[in-house]
């Protein structure tokens, strides 16, 4: 039986829009539990001047330091990507790479946006035929066929688990794994074609992928190539909820209280869109922190008979 917890806010997302939601949240004595690896947030490695009353500071020191302040106010950490969200019953359940399940009652988004590519040559030629950053959107189309699913994360290693459900033969390549030792175990003990050590160099096909060329010369012979890079993407998590997203479908539609279409679930800082800036970050997930934990206490209260 795989591991189960509860909490009233659960939080993607550990850059200061997650953070300061975490903060504000756990101050309203809601318990809180903070998902993510604060060395994938994007400003950890950047230098930061124009965040107001902050002078002259690093990423890491702001994220170091959001992070004791959410934890003195009895905020959880656990660094684990996310691999499926699903909502029943009035709650959400959250899957983590770990196989942990965690139920929430609301949900905060604040994961960022960026989506990696490779940077090789074919991939963006071929993109869409073929070259897809999205297993669960393009499983379907590879049926029967032999693909190479690219990344060290869990979004490529969960990834490459679920092709085994539709594709002939699937590879995994990866420089090194950097997943949980139970997803690991997973795909070591799958028909997964491991290639560790391994770099793809190029993509090639004249008019669909034909095959990826690793960085020993050696050649996969497949007809798709699915770059899944990092984390579990979040814009596949929220299309699995049916949010509703901006008109070029690259960010989540908010209202002012930073709630999504879906009730429980909010989102703030880059995924709701620009001005890339930690202020406006901050100032979302101040907000987004406050209105989670009003619906979280709202949604435990028994209904009245």
């Amino acid at each position: 039986m795989p591991e189960m917890k509860k909490c009233d806010v659960v939080i993607l997302g550990t850059g200061p829009a997650g953070l300061q939601a975490a903060i504000h949240a756990a101050r309203r004595k809601v318990s809180v539990l903070v998902l993510g690896k604060e060395s994938k947030s994007s400003i950890f490695h950047h230098h930061v001047e124009n965040y107001c009353c902050v002078f002259n500071t690093t990423g890491e020191d702001i994220i170091t330091t959001g992070r004791q302040q959410a934890a003195s106010f009895g905020a959880e950490f656990l660094e684990e990507d996310v691999l499926s969200i699903a909502m029943g019953e009035g709650r959400f359940k959250i899957t983590l790479e770990s196989g942990i399940i965690v139920g929430a009652g609301a949900v905060i988004i604040a994961t960022g946006t960026a989506r990696k590519r490779l940077g090789v040559p074919g991939e963006k030629e071929l993109l869409g035929r073929g070259v897809s950053y999205c297993v669960e959107c393009d499983c379907n189309f590879y049926k029967g066929a032999e693909v190479a699913v690219i990344g060290n994360g869990s979004a490529a290693a969960s990834g490459a688990l679920s092709m085994l459900a539709y594709a002939r033969t699937v590879h995994l390549v990866c420089e090194a794994l950097d997943i949980s030792p139970a997803l690991a175990a997973d795909v070591r003990q799958s028909a997964i074609v491991l290639h560790e050590n391994r770099k793809v160099k190029d993509i090639v096909g004249k008019h669909e992928v034909e095959g990826g060329v690793m960085d020993d010369g050696s050649r996969l012979m497949v007809q798709g190539v699915f770059v899944e890079l990092g984390a579990k993407g979040v814009m596949e998590l929220a299309g699995l909820l049916g949010v509703q997203l901006d008109d070029e479908m690259k960010h989540i539609q908010t209202n002012k209280k930073m709630e999504t279409s879906v009730p429980g679930l909010y989102a703030a800082g880059d995924i709701t869109g620009p001005p890339w800036q930690v202020a406006k970050a901050v100032g979302e997930g101040c907000v987004a922190g406050l209105e989670a934990a009003g619906y979280a206490k709202r949604a435990a209260k028994p209904s009245a008979p």
